[in-house]
């Protein structure tokens, strides 16, 4: 069944024309844990400036607002709105591909809290955020 919820997610992130630009990947979810895994791979698009390497700060957030949704969405059976989202840039994100884990620390009734951690491809920690989200899907 895991397998199942994790491929239709990573359907509805590829029928998203903006989820599908970006060409985040989803890698899995521990229910234990309640921690889901993705990756954002590099674009020229992304880039801050022209031929550098480093991620501009949209393409960042836009990443762990999407991973906390899905998160949350794996748990609940579907897609879920953003009520908000802040994120902590910790130091310049460069070269590959960027990961990402979104914890989802509460779901209550009516809003779930994700925390998300974003890491450049050395591993190193670039970002913090933390999201709450309607869990009524659709």
């Amino acid at each position: 069944m895991k397998s199942t919820k994790l491929k239709e997610l990573q359907a509805a992130i590829d029928a998203s024309p903006m989820m599908s630009f970006l060409g985040i990947q989803w890698h899995d979810f521990d229910e234990g844990t309640s921690l889901a895994s993705f990756t954002l791979p590099m674009r020229a698009e992304f880039e801050r400036v022209k031929g550098t390497g480093m991620y501009h700060g949209g393409a960042i957030l836009a990443f762990a607002d999407t991973a906390g949704d899905f998160a949350v969405a794996y748990l609940v059976g579907g897609m879920v709105p953003t009520m908000n989202f802040r994120i902590d840039f910790l130091r310049p994100a460069t070269g590959g591909a960027l990961s990402a884990t979104a914890t989802v620390r509460k779901i209550g009734r009516t809003v779930a809290v994700v925390d998300v951690e974003v890491f450049d491809s050395s591993s190193k920690l670039v970002a913090l955020g933390r999201g709450t989200y309607a869990v009524t899907t659709g």
